[in-house]
């Protein structure tokens, strides 16, 4: 397996994760050579990611790694959450966001269209997000394959 293949990874991973009550959101290579690390970057949907699940995800990685050997070459593996303003990469992440603030580039013609609110609803692959102006507050209905980027946002 190449460097390139994450969803290969990802697959090989998940039902571990799953059977330890964590969600794998994303599988990231960087450097090359001696110098490559596998980043995973977990979740959960009760109480975020403690040190516990991140040592219980590497460990549970590592064993599984090992057995299947998918990776030719050497690394280090490290494991971390998504931190407060993650992203949102994966269909099954957007009803876990509703009730959000979130920030959502949309591809609109030849161009892009930034957005950022509350979200207020999923249905299928329509989203619709609350967008205040300076003094309305107005809907804004978009399809999940219009989108480019999505991320949580944290009110300070």
């Amino acid at each position: 397996m190449n460097t390139d293949d994450v969803s290969g990874i990802a697959s090989l991973l998940r039902p571990s994760f799953a059977h330890l009550g964590i969600d794998l959101v994303d599988v990231q290579w960087s450097g090359r050579g001696r110098g490559a690390v596998l980043r995973l970057v977990i979740d959960r949907a009760e109480g975020g990611v403690t040190l516990d699940d991140c040592e219980r995800a590497s460990n549970t990685a590592s064993a599984v790694l090992d057995v299947n050997d998918p990776i030719d070459h050497p690394y280090r593996l490290e494991v971390s959450s998504p931190g407060a303003e993650r992203p949102i990469r994966r269909a099954e992440e957007w009803p876990a966001a509703v009730g959000r603030r979130i920030n959502v580039r949309l591809r609109e013609g030849e161009g892009e269209l930034v957005l950022e609110g509350k979200l207020v609803s999923i249905a299928g692959d329509q989203a619709e997000i609350e967008v205040r102006d300076r003094r309305t507050t107005r809907a804004v209905a978009f399809s999940l394959e219009a989108v480019v980027a999505a991320r949580i946002v944290v009110d300070i």
